[in-house]
């Protein structure tokens, strides 16, 4: 059996939203690669689950919502007392407001709501992160993003809003914290079906896999969890070193072709 290289032996690894879905994928992948991992969420029960799964000797569950700023600041304070630092933080927790089509129906709690998790949270994330990366001049910090972040009119105006905000708080953070040697990225995947999905939206796994494979231009792959937790590992490893400041978009092409793609064919020639 060939040997595992452990792309993040050493590391130290905070991780929010990491009780299910991408979260939890890429909790497990990072310790399989030999980080130390916090497995931070507000889902107490899966999150302790998770540690369970990846061992209680390199991994440690922290009740955090990341729309508090004193969980936030928890959650890194205990990676740091737990495991002497913080190398990595991984910004992905993020919720689904109520879809409405009409503006004019859209509650300003729900609007805030979204915003508070999927925007503030990332800014606490990489807040705290850098007050205790900064120190030691290195550090690489990741949030999930979204094709929403490409391509307008395929989420809600809160959601929407809130991945666009991602991106430029990414490339700012990025400019700041580079003369730390501090590395600041995002990735923004197509539709891929996760707990979230499943909780949020009335569809089928099938349905829903079937509709992006049917739209992308990509054909003979369908995008897991997994997928996305692989390129996360790329972005803070040594791999990627020399990249900061970009959205990795993981969506087999789908935000680069015209709906009128002039390509497409009927039959295979």
């Amino acid at each position: 059996m060939a040997t595992i290289t452990q792309r993040l032996a050493g590391k130290v690894a905070l991780i929010t939203g990491a009780a299910g879905g991408l979260g939890e994928c890429t909790a497990k992948l990072f310790a399989k690669h030999g980080a130390q991992v916090i497995v931070a969420d507000i889902q107490d029960q899966l999150g302790k689950g998770v540690c369970e799964a990846i061992g209680s000797s390199n991994s440690k569950f922290v009740h955090c919502d990341v729309s508090k700023e004193e969980d936030v600041k928890n959650a890194v304070d205990v990676a740091v007392a737990t495991y002497g630092k913080l190398d990595i933080i991984f910004n992905n927790a993020a919720i689904l407001d109520p879809y409405k089509s009409n503006v004019v129906d859209i509650e300003k709690g729900d609007f805030e709501r979204s915003l508070s998790v999927n925007l503030t949270g990332v800014f606490l994330g990489m807040k705290h992160a850098a007050r205790v990366m900064v120190p030691r001049q290195s550090g690489s910090i990741i949030s999930t993003c979204s094709i929403a972040s490409q391509l307008s009119g395929m989420s809600s105006h809160a959601y929407s809003a809130s991945k666009y905000g991602v991106v430029g708080l990414t490339k700012n953070m990025a400019v700041e914290l580079g003369q730390f040697g501090i590395r600041v990225n995002c990735l923004s995947p197509s539709g891929m079906f996760t707990p979230m999905i499943k909780h949020n939206i009335n569809v089928t796994q099938e349905d829903f896999e079937k509709t992006f494979n049917s739209t992308g231009i990509l054909k003979g792959v369908t995008l897991k969890a997994d997928d996305v937790a692989d390129s996360a590992l790329f972005l803070v490893s040594d791999d990627a070193k020399y990249i900061t400041g970009q959205n990795l978009i993981i969506d087999g092409g789908y935000t680069i072709a015209s709906p009128l793609n002039m390509f497409t064919r009927s039959e295979k020639s």
